[in-house]
């Protein structure tokens, strides 16, 4: 059979080096577009809840109504 010597292998990355080195890479937005963009995520949040809300009721309207004839 071969010999089973051990060979030299290129070292092994380190996963949390790999890691921290990723995070260096990555362009943080500032404080000012965070704040903006929560805040459309909020209003388009209460505005998408109001219109299911407004649906809800009318399909809830419609089908009683129906249900009743």
């Amino acid at each position: 059979m071969g010999d089973s010597t051990k060979t030299d292998k290129a070292p092994k990355p380190n996963f949390f080096q790999g890691v921290k080195t990723e995070f260096k890479k990555i362009a943080w937005p500032d404080k000012e577009s965070i704040l903006k963009q929560s805040v459309a995520v909020v209003c388009i949040s209460v505005v998408a809840g109001a219109i299911i809300a407004v649906l809800d009721f009318l399909f809830q309207y419609g089908i009683d109504f129906l249900t009743t004839l």
